[in-house]
């Protein structure tokens, strides 16, 4: 079964507003430590400019998702620290993809 078919579970955002959200405080999260940020802007070849300017930018939200998921543990913590799951995270990640 196709994740976007009918019949589906979802189990993440319930649409675009609530991906948005998500990557906003998953971002947050990523950057309240030095280390993770810089380990982020190494990574992704943003920089602290575009991160600004493209803080409601699908796709700058979309790579601080994608860094997440390239790293489980930073994934699950981030989770737990936003209160959410990291299946909604990798939801979101899907949604801000489309």
């Amino acid at each position: 079964m196709r994740p976007d078919s009918p019949d589906s579970k979802r189990l993440g955002p319930a649409d675009d507003e609530d991906a948005l959200t998500l990557a906003l405080m998953a971002l947050a999260w990523t950057l309240g430590d030095e280390q993770r940020a810089d380990r982020l802007l190494a990574l992704t070849g943003l920089d602290a400019d575009t991160l600004r300017a493209g803080i409601n930018d699908k796709m700058v939200l979309r790579a601080v998702l994608d860094f997440l998921a390239d790293h489980e543990p930073d994934l699950i913590a981030c989770a737990d620290a936003i209160d959410t799951t990291a299946e909604k995270l990798i939801a979101a990640r899907r949604e801000l993809g489309r």
